[in-house]
């Protein structure tokens, strides 16, 4: 069965192309960088959402602000895992501000086998980086979504 995931990366021209990406929230993650970020992103049911309405809820839900107005993109569907795919949405985010996130959080039980639950953010921040910055820090499959946006501004 696959499971489908939808994400919405924002991009800007600072004068580099930039792109704003997430660190993932959570114990396992906590003081990991490189590999450890991901477009705003979640999962989604195609037999009752649309990938669109999905990424944008996601974004909201996980950076806890609505993304800027503008003509959404679909850069295209990747491979996110062995049985994951993930559908990139591309929209431009000049005059976006990276702050006044309100992260949305999971539970989880931590530490492992100890029977209690805690609560962790689902990303711990956001900034903008640029392209070179952005492929080290993306989990490997999200790297492609940054080739489909090169090509789509080219």
């Amino acid at each position: 069965m696959v499971a489908w995931s939808a994400g919405l990366l924002l991009y800007r021209r600072h004068p580099a192309l930039e792109v704003l990406i997430a660190h993932m929230g959570g114990p396992f993650w906590a003081r990991k960088d490189a590999g450890a970020w991901s477009i705003p992103k979640g999962e989604f049911d195609p037999a009752i959402e649309e990938p669109r309405d999905a990424a944008h809820r996601e974004f909201v839900e996980e950076l806890g602000l609505e993304p800027p107005a503008g003509e959404w993109v679909e850069l295209g569907t990747l491979a996110a895992a062995s049985s994951k795919k993930l559908v990139v949405f591309a929209l431009d985010g000049t005059g976006f501000e990276a702050s006044g996130f309100s992260f949305g959080e999971f539970e989880m039980e931590w530490p492992p086998r100890s029977g209690r639950t805690a609560s962790f953010p689902e990303v711990d921040r956001a900034e903008w980086r640029d392209l070179d910055a952005a492929r080290e820090a993306l989990v490997k499959g999200q790297r492609p979504a940054l080739d489909a946006l090169e090509r789509l501004l080219a």
